[in-house]
């Protein structure tokens, strides 16, 4: 029996943003979070123990290591990660506490040139995950069964759980509470759009 597809979403809001100073040896810019939580029930009502969590970001540390840690910009309904649609690549990651941290490099491709914007406009985004697993309920939450596994994280615009939110700090001040002139993200990433005359019908 084929695996399902297991997508989590959370707000990530980071401890560390360098869009103009600090980027990486490549010069692209590079953010850090949370990418997730262990042994809670999320905003999907499942629940990923310590154990998987750690089992599955030692494999996926082998990605890391080999600069290959890729993720997409809006997740598909796929267990592929489509290099057309890449804007990032996870850095580093560790743990402090129950929680996965992670850096990330932003990459100059079209998403990630797109994603850079979003942050450069003070716009929230969330991070999600992207596994194949089981699930199998036990009072009434869904257990994330040994069978997961994950296979990136990618950069979303709607988020399922709150407390995350990922805000462009620039040199020790913070902008997430200045007035935002985008309402959302799709205002914003037609206004890229347009401004390579690409606008998009809707």
């Amino acid at each position: 029996m084929n695996k399902p597809l297991l997508i989590e979403t959370q707000l990530f809001e980071p401890t560390k943003v360098s869009l103009t100073e600090g980027k990486s040896e490549r010069g692209n810019p590079i953010v850090e979070g949370l990418l997730a939580t262990a042994e809670v029930k999320n905003g999907n009502g499942r629940y990923y123990s310590e154990q998987l969590w750690k089992r599955e970001i030692d494999k996926y540390m082998e990605s890391v290591k080999e600069n290959r840690a890729l993720g997409e910009l809006d997740h598909p309904e796929s267990s592929i990660i489509n290099l057309k649609n890449v804007s990032h690549n996870i850095t580093e990651i560790w743990w402090d506490g129950d929680k996965i941290m992670g850096k990330i490099e932003i990459l100059p491709t079209p998403s990630g040139n797109i994603l850079k914007a979003l942050f450069d406009s003070g716009i929230k985004v969330g991070v999600s995950s992207r596994g194949m697993g089981s699930l199998k309920e036990n009072n009434g939450v869904l257990e994330v069964q040994d069978d997961f596994d994950l296979l990136c994280w990618d950069f979303v615009s709607t988020p399922s759980n709150p407390g995350s939110w990922m805000s462009p700090l620039r040199e020790g001040i913070d902008y997430s509470n200045l007035p935002n002139p985008y309402k959302n993200v799709q205002n914003i990433i037609t206004d890229i759009l347009c401004s390579q005359g690409n606008c998009p019908i809707f």
